[in-house]
């Protein structure tokens, strides 16, 4: 079963309703500004980090114009340094490669291993959008779906400012 289909089979599971937008692979957020124009949502950037130690992973979910602020976050969570995960890492946890990481990627974290740190901005937005663990498509769902999507996953979520300065 490929990475979306199996994403689009959990959310209709959860009788969640999306809007799917198909485009020609987008490893980056750079290369899906074009392909992002006519949706009207919130576009998340998807990051993925672990710790020094490497036992612990993180999901952090922010808007896309925006800039994460690493030191900041080493900083609350007194983990250490963090550091993006290798493919390999990916790979486990989220069941993706490099260039389709997503929320939805914590499908496949059977043991709930990944905590996710989620811009609190992003509440305010009506739509919400990620690729289905696969970059050639975006998939729009409102933020109450998303918010029932984090629920059942059982993964570990929280809201928190992640930066304080203005959109790039």
């Amino acid at each position: 079963m490929s990475n979306r289909t199996q994403v689009l089979d959990h959310l209709a599971m959860l009788e969640i309703p999306y809007e799917i937008y198909e485009h020609p692979p987008v490893p980056t957020v750079e290369d899906a500004l074009p392909y992002w124009k006519q949706i009207d949502a919130a576009h998340c950037k998807n990051l993925f980090f672990r710790n020094h130690k490497g036992n612990r992973h993180y999901l952090v979910i922010l808007d896309h114009r925006r800039q994460l602020n690493i030191r900041d976050l080493e900083l609350r969570l007194k983990q250490g340094k963090l550091s993006f995960a290798s493919p390999r890492r990916m790979e486990k946890y989220l069941g993706v490669l490099g260039g389709a990481v997503s929320v939805f990627g914590i499908i496949n974290d059977t043991e709930n291993h990944v905590h996710l740190f989620i811009d609190s901005r992003l509440q305010m937005a009506d739509r919400i959008t990620f690729h289905p663990n696969d970059n050639t498509a975006t998939l729009s769902i409102s933020f109450e779906s998303f918010i029932k999507f984090l629920d059942s996953s059982g993964n570990s979520y929280e809201f928190i400012d992640l930066y304080n300065s203005k959109p790039v």
